[in-house]
């Protein structure tokens, strides 16, 4: 999938002729086609697609990318060269780039360098990345599925003196073996006092009796993210455990009943928050109900505290609160959802009922 089109549609409204995507997921998203860092660019305009890179992707580019002329950056004609050649082609005035992920370097490079002038626009893919379409969706609905089936596999292999980086290392394995193409980002696997590290690294300590083992994960299928966390217990529960397990459970349940599109940000964070302060956690909720969730595993729009614009319907968010214990116990339970008008469809199946191993 790609959205060229898309992005040609938007160009009058932010007063472009085109508009430079030299940033990984941005490329991705406009062309369908991914290579890895600044290994690569594309140029929407009105009149069609460019799609430069080197010799190590031109033949998969060809392959992948299906509306863009594809050119190959090479010594002598490198990337200035061939934007000027559609610059001058075009007749192009004013080019957007990506100025919130664009360095210095690079932009003043291309600024005494490109016969147009430059103007930031970041915000163009930021607006259209926030509402996924169909194939979008159904390719984190994709994603989401491979993850729970390596959640299925990993429930049987959690138990005493299996270690928080085992039980990473075969996550990131079963995702690859049922159809991951990558992770969208290092798996969280934390147990008993490291459970209140929120993004806690997998280490060498071995899971114990007794220990809560929250595990935050997702695999990339399609170009597009997964995000879950699964905390579960081993061998018993104090009364503790399950109050907070409880409460985080309940505060998820009242943040995606709170989701849907016209709600800010902060109203859907504010609702499940409230649950957790009314039971005396609150100095224990330190971040944000959910992020956005794309081509990248964090991208707009948030439901924060800070964000009170309304969430636009398709955008696709994560919902996760949770509760830290210091130096105790931690638990987040995390879903990803789907704002409708109206309310929200939650594409995780995975059961959320405390499990004890």
């Amino acid at each position: 999938m790609d959205h060229f089109e898309r992005i040609a549609e938007k160009l009058d409204a932010y007063g472009l002729d085109a508009m430079l995507l030299t940033q990984e997921a941005n490329r991705l998203y406009a062309s369908g086609f991914h290579s890895a860092g600044t290994d690569g660019m594309a140029l929407v305009t009105r009149r069609g697609n460019y799609y430069f890179t080197d010799s190590r992707y031109t033949e998969a580019a060809a392959r992948h990318v299906k509306h863009a002329k594809i050119d190959e950056a090479r010594p002598g004609r490198g990337y200035v060269t061939l934007l000027n050649e559609v610059i001058a082609a075009e007749g192009l005035e004013t080019v957007g780039f990506e100025d919130a992920y664009m360095t210095v370097a690079d932009y003043e490079l291309y600024r005494k360098n490109l016969h147009c002038t430059l103007k930031p626009a970041a915000a163009l893919l930021a607006e259209l990345r926030q509402v996924k379409d169909v194939e979008e969706q159904a390719a984190m609905v994709a994603a989401q599925r491979i993850a729970e089936r390596a959640l299925e596999d990993i429930l049987r292999e959690i138990r005493p003196g299996v270690t928080e980086k085992e039980i990473a290392a075969r996550l990131q394995y079963l995702m690859l073996h049922y159809g991951a193409e990558d992770m969208s980002f290092d798996p969280i696997v934390v147990s008993g006092p490291n459970g209140s590290l929120p993004h806690g690294v997998p280490s060498g300590k071995e899971i114990r009796s007794g220990e809560f083992v929250t595990m935050d994960f997702g695999c990339i299928y399609q170009g597009y993210c997964s995000d879950m966390t699964r905390t579960v217990a081993v061998g018993s529960v104090t009364e503790e455990m399950r109050t907070v397990y409880e409460t985080v459970l309940r505060a998820q349940a009242a943040g995606i009943a709170a989701a849907a599109a016209g709600v800010t940000g902060r109203e859907v964070d504010g609702a499940a928050r409230r649950v957790i302060e009314d039971a005396g956690y609150g100095p224990y909720f330190g971040h944000s109900f959910g992020h956005g969730v794309g081509v990248e595993i964090h991208e707009s729009p948030n439901a924060s505290p800070r964000n009170e614009t309304p969430l636009p319907a398709g955008a696709v968010i994560s919902a996760e609160p949770g509760i830290y214990l210091p130096g105790k116990l931690g638990v987040r339970i995390e879903d990803v959802i789907v704002l409708k008008d109206g309310g929200c469809t939650d594409i995780t199946l995975a059961p959320k009922e405390l499990i004890v191993l």
